[in-house]
């Protein structure tokens, strides 16, 4: 069976992305890694959100063993554990997943962490406050109604305050002092930024990317998501992006109007980061899970008017090119789960605790399933968090496990999850296990994006 999941729902459609994690054990430990490469994995955190990188410091959102969130800080090259703060959610929608921490290293060269603490006063539902990277030192806060949380965009912090309002705006913030250099009416999202410019998903009726210069917040380009899949775009059903090169991949999820019926227009696209020119587009396709971003190694599946749905196919980020597919024909009855290998060369369809069957992308011919590994994911019915003070339906992260696909059972023993899931940023490889501890390797991987873009 294929896995709807998907980034932020911008409705309610609580979106099933991981275990319900547990509280690791103390310490933080050296990881038993089959590799040579430089490792650790810290077990005091209960990861339940993605993980920010930036200035040597690792940021994640924790859940406490009370059900209470905090902000977590841990050194890059070791895993230590370096400071945490209670933390909180307000107007965040629990199909966007728990939020994350945006790490920032600033015009000085100092990183910052900014994240939302819960609010100390009852005018205020949160407080939006930075801290120093390496020491948790406060440096400045910013009362806040409701956000869907705060992101790096280039040397700045973006956020959308009063989300659950009508006076929604977006801010751009230096990360040093909190002053606001230029804001934009209505709700945005990050996609991509450099040190010059950033690419926001706006959302609102006709949502579109639009290009701006950060210093400035001039507008270079805009390009309606409708020029590129068709009228009909409704985000209620979640988006991701994903970016490589000079191309920003994106992916909108149908979503079915509960009164009209009506399925919203759904695809993939890709436009260039330079000017918005649209490169290619392949409307009418469903994102599979779990896979690689849409920018790196997007795995999609057809559907039909009638909503059927079709064979599997890998495409090339850069042209949209069909790489390797696997027809309708080939597709087993029912009872699987998708699993991949390190290389994403093979598509396979696991059975728990049984023979499963796999397929060679580029050929769409069977392979022998003995000896055959795939990754998947760890937990197929994950149950939602129990956040103490927050909406309910909240859920963590997913985690990925290897399986032998002959048997239907877990690998045994500790490895590492591929590339095309954990992403790479300056050769480290970071991701949570199903039980929210964190690991990393730094095995030199060029820097891509991952599955969470």
């Amino acid at each position: 069976m294929q896995r709807p999941l998907g980034k932020p729902s911008i409705a309610l459609a609580a979106t099933l992305v991981g275990a319900l994690a547990t509280a690791g054990c103390s310490g933080s430990d050296a990881a038993t890694s089959p590799t040579h490469f430089p490792s650790w994995q810290n077990t005091q955190v209960n990861a339940v959100s993605r993980m920010t990188v930036a200035d040597g410091v690792v940021a994640t959102t924790s859940m406490k063993p009370d059900g209470t969130l905090e902000t977590v800080a841990m050194g890059l090259r070791d895993g230590k554990r370096l400071w945490a703060y209670p933390a909180t959610m307000a107007g965040r929608l629990p199909g966007m997943g728990v939020s994350t921490p945006a790490v920032v290293k600033t015009a000085q060269g100092k990183g910052v962490v900014v994240a939302l603490d819960p609010a100390k006063s009852g005018r205020w539902n949160a407080t939006l406050i930075a801290r120093d990277a390496q020491s948790g030192v406060r440096k400045w806060g910013r009362p806040v109604h409701s956000t869907f949380g705060p992101q790096r965009c280039g040397p700045y912090v973006c956020v959308s305050e009063h989300t659950a309002l009508t006076k929604a705006r977006t801010v751009v913030l230096d990360p040093a002092t909190g002053k606001v250099l230029w804001k934009l009416p209505g709700i945005s999202e990050v996609e991509w930024s450099d040190p010059t410019r950033v690419l926001l998903l706006r959302l609102a009726a006709n949502p579109m990317i639009e290009s701006y210069e950060l210093k400035t917040g001039k507008l270079q380009w805009q390009q309606p998501i409708e020029q590129a899949l068709g009228p009909g775009i409704d985000l209620s059903g979640g988006w991701a992006f994903g970016a490589t090169g000079d191309n920003l991949v994106g992916y909108v999820a149908p979503y079915t109007n509960p009164q009209t019926k009506k399925v919203s227009t759904f695809g993939l696209f890709s436009v260039k980061i330079d000017n918005g020119t649209i490169n290619w587009m392949r409307p009418s396709v469903v994102r599979v899970y779990p896979s690689g971003s849409p920018g790196y190694a997007p795995v999609v599946r057809p559907v039909d008017r009638q909503g059927a749905y079709g064979g599997f196919a890998r495409l090339d980020s850069d042209s949209g090119r069909v790489l390797g597919q696997v027809t309708a024909a080939d597709v087993p009855g029912s009872g699987w789960w998708l699993a991949f290998p390190d290389r994403m060369n093979r598509l396979g369809f696991l059975k728990h605790n049984a023979k499963g069957s796999a397929f060679d992308l580029a050929s769409g011919k069977p392979v022998p399933v003995e000896d055959e590994r795939g990754w998947s994911f760890c937990v197929t019915d994950p149950k939602p968090l129990p956040l103490r003070g927050q909406a309910p339906g909240f859920y963590s992260t997913a985690a990925i496990c290897e399986y032998d696909l002959a048997t239907g059972k877990r690998v045994p023993g500790e490895v590492v999850p591929p590339a095309w899931f954990t992403g790479s940023q300056d050769g480290w490889r970071l991701w949570r296990d199903e039980k929210g501890a964190i690991h990393a390797v730094n095995d030199e991987t060029a820097t891509t994006p991952g599955m969470y873009g």
